[in-house]
């Protein structure tokens, strides 16, 4: 058995990359259904919509269901190998390479997405109000801001164990994670086992520490950022969603 440490600076990297979707998918996460969900959310507070740019897409699962729905869509991802996973999955999409917290596209869409809760990589609010402000300015007037968050405080449950196996492309895949609480955020611990006749049983490992950012603190970037922010419990992952519109 060999044994990868993937924790990555910017992102999941190389292998985990590589079984990120194989995983989530395998774990039920209906891709298909939250890009019309999402559809759905962005035509209602901005109706006419034609354009979405879904920030860090990942390996662009998202992005290939929300290319049926609007006439423009791009993509931004940090991770080197999850931007070259949804380029190769997208090829007729254009996905950059660029950080959320100060990317600068010279353009402006319909919609900004942050989905999966990837804004709660943000460190403190200073990051958060960077982030917003950011897809501010890639809003159109009348244009819309949904985002994901992590947990909140009160919400989050330290010491939450997650498991799953799943076998796709001839892989069995075993993927535990703990969390727990650290200094205002969860630190999660993920550990893989995939397995491959004829390969043997590679072992990964990745941590995260994704802030536990209070409502009052999504609330006050929106504001900052100049966007009239709701919250909608529930969402994809039970998390709810913040949407924002741009005056």
């Amino acid at each position: 058995m060999t044994t990868t440490d993937a924790r990555p600076a910017d992102g999941y990297t190389g292998a985990i990359a590589r079984v990120y979707d194989l995983v989530h998918q395998g774990k039920g996460k209906d891709y298909a259904g939250e890009a019309a969900d999402l559809a759905d959310l962005v035509a209602a507070r901005a109706p006419g919509a034609r354009s979405l740019l879904d920030v860090a897409c990942g390996t662009g699962l998202h992005l290939s269901h929300l290319a049926a729905r609007f006439e423009r869509v791009e993509g931004l991802e940090l991770s080197p190998d999850m931007l070259a996973a949804a380029r190769h999955r997208n090829p007729g999409t254009t996905v950059h390479r660029g950080d959320m917290r100060d990317f600068a596209l010279g353009t402006t869409y319909s919609a900004v997405t942050c989905m999966f809760s990837s804004i709660g990589h943000m460190t403190d609010q200073a990051e958060l109000d960077a982030a917003l402000a950011a897809f501010a300015a890639h809003t159109e007037s009348g244009g819309a801001v949904v985002v994901e968050p992590w947990w909140f405080p009160e919400t989050f449950t330290p010491g939450y164990v997650g498991a799953a196996v799943v076998e796709a492309e001839g892989k069995t895949i075993s993927r535990v994670s703990h969390s727990r609480l650290e200094d205002g955020a969860t630190r999660i611990d993920v550990h893989y086992l995939v397995a491959e006749p004829g390969e043997g049983v590679e072992h990964l490992a990745e941590s995260h520490r994704i802030t536990l950012f209070p409502r009052s603190a999504y609330e006050l970037a929106f504001e900052r950022a100049g966007l009239a922010a709701e919250f909608l419990p529930g969402g994809p992952s039970g998390r709810g969603l913040f949407v924002g519109l741009r005056p």
